[in-house]
């Protein structure tokens, strides 16, 4: 198990965000990328129910790492997601998310996320396809001075 990069000011795995749900994902063994986050009330849309938009957020980052989990320091963008949700994401409940690559041709990545609570069961997956950043932007850019880096363990 490795741990993954994290960025300054991401919205998902943020380390200055203040708003930050401040995941931190793992390359696994098996190839996959996974977090654990107990999600808090102040990213609700329903009392006791996750939003929505945090639930994709959550997916998205975790497959769109799967996807570049080869080159961590490599940076793509979502170009298409599909969502499914199965069952209300709860918040204050450990959630186990999940990503995992799919296809990989040139520039272009399948790759699928998930949601999962603690008894295993399936509360939301996505499917999502990812493009490589044109290498004009980020060509000489230090990831580790955009604060993008592996952070200790909160």
């Amino acid at each position: 198990m490795q741990q993954l990069p994290s960025s300054k000011t991401c919205f998902v795995c943020g380390r200055d965000n203040p708003v930050s749900l401040r995941m931190t994902f793992y390359l696994q063994d098996n190839g996959e990328v996974t977090s654990e986050i107990v999600v808090p009330e102040e990213y609700a849309g329903y009392p006791g129910m996750v939003h929505g938009g945090n639930i994709v957020a959550m997916m998205d980052e975790a497959a769109g790492r799967a996807a570049t989990a080869d080159d961590p320091n490599r940076f793509a963008v979502t170009s298409q997601l599909t969502v499914k949700y199965r069952q209300p994401v709860p918040t204050n409940q450990v959630l186990k998310i999940t990503g995992k690559l799919l296809k990989k041709r040139g520039k272009v990545a399948q790759a699928h996320g998930e949601i999962r609570n603690q008894e295993g069961e399936l509360l939301a997956e996505a499917d999502a396809l990812f493009v490589d950043v044109a290498e004009d932007f980020t060509q000489g850019a230090d990831p580790a001075l955009l604060g993008w880096k592996v952070y200790e363990d909160d």
